[in-house]
């Protein structure tokens, strides 16, 4: 499952309420929207939150509310009566601190709850199990962390899910956006230290197989990013790539890696099509290196291979028979490695 990071601290505008439908459409199921912000006007909470609500049961969309005390008091309620936050729309609570562990077990109950997936303790869980806690309806939230150097080591992240999800829980992750991004430090949101410079898809791509609730935290991507995600919903990457010399509209097409995968590139099955005898064949250019992500083509001294695109999954040595079109831009790297026997993907070149 995937979702949008949603705040309050401005008004739901007609157009951000059409944006949200189209990543409705691509398959984001759920929003998160947190009220531990001290500084905003609380007076405002009720009706915004009121409204995203509304948002998220037109579209059949999960709604998460990050929750303190103060800010449930804001909105007039109390840990004994939060659950009625589902009238308003809010399908789940994400809490931490002020909450028993009794409250928490019997919020479960009546709604999803998530936890703090780095600070559970077995001790905790224990203890809202023996109140009755709902393991189906709970979740593990990792945070996010605004501040660079501070995000999460991978092998504890990996760790501590492993140990999360044999207690019967499912995980949740964030992922930083690339379009507007949240403040006051505006560099970006991710849960793994790892992913702070990656493109946001290259990010969910890395996290979609080992949690099962990904967020983006930053409120806002481009519309680049945006046409990835859409064309993984039509199971198909792309990959963005800078072009090094005149690109042939054949290499703007989909294309196909073939079923037998190599090791040290990824081999488009439709390419070899465009250099065969009868067509043009292309003319040799000056032999490069071609580091890991060099976009390809083997050119007329490669025979029947001539034409044959591909990208490298590793870095490669100069070859008077290859030709270099360009290559994957950094974030878009690690995708590279999303790409298995069969898989669609498409180049979209700048």
């Amino acid at each position: 499952m995937k979702g949008l990071s949603v705040y309050l601290s401005e008004p739901l505008t007609p157009q951000f309420k059409i944006w949200v439908g189209r990543m409705r459409e691509i398959g984001f199921t759920s929003m998160f929207t947190s009220l531990h912000i001290p500084e905003d006007d609380t007076s405002v909470y009720t009706e915004r939150l009121r409204d995203l609500g509304t948002l998220a049961r037109e579209l059949d969309m999960e709604l998460f509310a990050d929750i303190a005390p103060t800010s449930l008091a804001a909105l007039g309620k109390t840990w004994d009566d939060a659950h009625t936050l589902t009238e308003w729309g809010v399908t789940g609570l994400r809490v931490d601190y002020g909450v028993t562990p009794k409250q928490v077990a019997d919020l479960s109950t009546r709604m999803t709850v998530a936890l703090n997936a780095s600070t559970l303790s077995e001790a905790e869980l224990i203890e809202m199990k023996q109140h009755g806690l709902v393991t189906d309806n709970v979740e593990a939230w990792h945070n996010f962390y605004p501040r660079p150097e501070t995000g999460l080591n991978r092998n504890w992240f990996d760790a501590k899910n492993d140990w999360l999800k044999r207690q019967g829980l499912s995980v949740q992750a964030f992922i930083p956006g690339d379009g507007t991004l949240r403040g006051p430090l505006f560099e970006r949101l991710p849960t793994l230290e790892d992913h702070r410079l990656l493109s946001t898809f290259a990010c969910y791509m890395d996290l979609m197989d080992s949690v099962d609730r990904i967020l983006i935290g930053d409120p806002g991507l481009t519309d680049e990013t945006i046409e990835q995600f859409a064309s993984h919903a039509d199971k198909m990457l792309v990959l963005r790539a800078e072009a090094e010399t005149t690109i042939e509209a054949a290499f703007y097409r989909v294309q196909t890696n073939r079923m037998d995968p190599a090791r040290d590139v990824v081999r488009s099955v439709e390419s070899r099509g465009y250099g065969r005898p009868g067509d043009r064949l292309l003319e040799p250019m000056a032999a490069r290196p071609r580091p890991l992500g060099t976009i390809t083509v083997d050119n007329a001294k490669y025979g029947r291979y001539a034409g044959e695109l591909q990208i490298t999954k590793r870095d490669l040595v100069a070859d008077d028979r290859i030709n270099v079109l360009g290559r994957v831009i950094e974030a878009d790297r690690p995708l590279i490695q999303s790409i298995g026997p069969g898989t669609k993907f498409r180049i979209e070149w700048c």
